[in-house]
């Protein structure tokens, strides 16, 4: 939803009509500053009011879209897309743990919210699963502007459109599990970053970037050396000259310490969104 409640309400009374049973409603949102969002949101706990919806027993929940912590006024940038697609997949795998089928409503909102969770959808989403699209006449659209209609005649041609969704996720459960920490790397990455760790990992030897790989994916000084099949010493000597590579790559001073934990922390979601690239 982007600042129009009527989407919601529509979309609801559809999905009644079609003989749907209901037992929730999920609403995702932009920043609840906006005055528009603060009015569709007002108006929907009035129509939801008690968790009863027309008569029936309907919860009624909503999400603000964030990144970092942060309420989303709008999604502008290529991390802040990556950051709604993580939420929208999160969100959905923790609806399909109740084991109960989702109906996802795409229209309203921005568009790039749309794609996002079509997306994750793919993903999380199983065969009992259904996508739809709210189609409303333009004549009855611009009459229903920000709420002015909540609940539309049968004669306004208001209606569902099932989209057809192909479930990635239901086919290849593995899927599902690899996309978790590659969305999670990729989240936590600063761009800033990603260029020093390239620029780094040019300047390494093929046993230096295996240490690296090692203390990156989690493992400390004395067990990356049992993998490698190396002395703890000889590892240490590795992990010395691959600091002072990070020192320049990072333009960082010579009194700046250095320690195993900066090679798990900068290089860790570098080493994940780089093998899951391969």
């Amino acid at each position: 939803m982007g600042g129009q409640a009527q989407v919601v309400t529509l979309a609801v009374d559809a999905l009644l009509a079609h003989g749907m049973t209901l037992t929730s409603v999920l609403v995702l949102h932009l920043s609840p500053a906006d005055p528009r969002v603060r009015r569709a949101l007002a108006q929907l706990s009035v129509e939801f009011a008690g968790e009863r919806y027309q008569g029936r027993p309907l919860v009624f929940r909503h999400v603000a879209l964030q990144v970092a912590g942060e309420p989303l006024p709008a999604i502008r940038t290529a991390p802040e897309a990556e950051g709604v697609w993580g939420l929208a997949r999160d969100l959905l795998a923790e609806l399909k743990r109740g084991g109960l089928p989702l109906h996802l409503c795409i229209a309203g909102g921005p568009r790039l919210l749309a794609l996002t969770l079509t997306s994750a959808a793919m993903l999380q989403c199983n065969h009992q699963d259904r996508l739809w699209h709210l189609y409303t006449p333009r004549e009855f659209l611009d009459q229903a502007r920000d709420g002015a209609i909540l609940h539309a005649p049968p004669a306004a041609g208001v209606g569902l459109v099932a989209v057809p969704l192909v479930p990635w996720g239901a086919y290849f459960p593995a899927l599902r599990a690899l996309a978790q920490p590659v969305a999670q790397a990729r989240a936590s990455l600063d761009p800033a970053d990603a260029i020093s760790c390239a620029a780094a990992w040019g300047r390494l030897t093929e046993r230096q970037r295996e240490v690296v790989q090692a203390l990156a994916e989690g493992l400390a000084p004395q067990a990356a050396a049992e993998q490698l099949g190396i002395s703890l010493k000889t590892l240490d000597t590795h992990k010395t000259l691959i600091l002072a590579e990070c020192r320049v790559a990072w333009g960082l001073p010579e009194d700046h310490r250095l320690t195993y934990h900066f090679l798990r922390d900068k290089f860790g979601p570098w080493v994940a969104i780089r093998a899951s690239a391969r």
